[in-house]
């Protein structure tokens, strides 16, 4: 997840690269030299010679920037944000300041698999597995309660990532209402949640995110 990830498609068109702030200004420069010197910028958008477009967004936390010169500066500084990463049977959660992390805690769970038995079995089975389902949503929101709300006022963003219906479900928890307002658009692809895998959810939060036109 950290550093340069390839591109991938972008709904509507065009494609997707994140970039690391080390590598953002030589990212700009390569643009450059493979597409021309930029007929137009305009704020975060700039559009080369043979018309590609690179429309830029600053990674959470960042504050507001008005131009590209602003976002590279910002995007060097370290910020403090949450994160939250969680899929079915397990959950990674934290504060990171730059790539450090603070203070974190990783959890597993046990939700047992989908079965492949009928009728009564079958639907003994799915009841189980959905109050265990429950069960872990419900102890990841006193994990998450626990880490993230001391810092609440502290953070400028959280950064959640893996499956966004459990992330919901968690953050659907009336106790962690105030998280919501920090909570960034941005969703990561993750692994099963390790303390690995949150330090480098960490790193890709910091990427500047950039959509390239075809």
């Amino acid at each position: 997840m950290s550093g340069r990830s390839g591109a991938r498609p972008a709904a509507g068109g065009g494609r997707w690269v994140d970039v690391d702030p080390p590598r953002l200004t030589r990212w700009l420069d390569g643009f450059v030299q493979r597409h021309g010197s930029p007929e137009t910028e305009s704020g975060l958008v700039i559009t080369g010679a043979d018309g590609v477009t690179a429309e830029l967004t600053p990674p959470p936390g960042v504050g507001p920037v008005a131009t590209i010169d602003e976002l590279i500066a910002a995007a060097k500084l370290p910020h403090r944000i949450g994160l939250l990463l969680a899929r079915r049977g397990a959950m990674a959660v934290g504060v990171a300041f730059g790539d450090e992390i603070e203070v974190s805690k990783v959890e597993t769970f046990y939700v047992q698999g989908r079965t492949a038995a009928g009728g009564w079995s079958q639907q003994r089975y799915a009841r189980r597995r959905d109050n265990q389902a429950t069960a872990a949503t419900e102890k990841a929101a006193d994990i998450v309660a626990r880490v993230l709300l001391p810092s609440v006022t502290r953070i400028t963003a959280l950064v959640c990532g893996g499956d966004r219906p459990m992330i919901d479900a968690i953050l659907a928890d009336r106790r962690l209402a105030p998280l919501l307002e920090h909570r960034d658009e941005r969703f990561l692809e993750v692994a099963e949640p390790r303390f690995a895998v949150l330090e480098e959810a960490a790193k890709a939060a910091r990427n500047t995110r950039i959509r390239l036109s075809d």
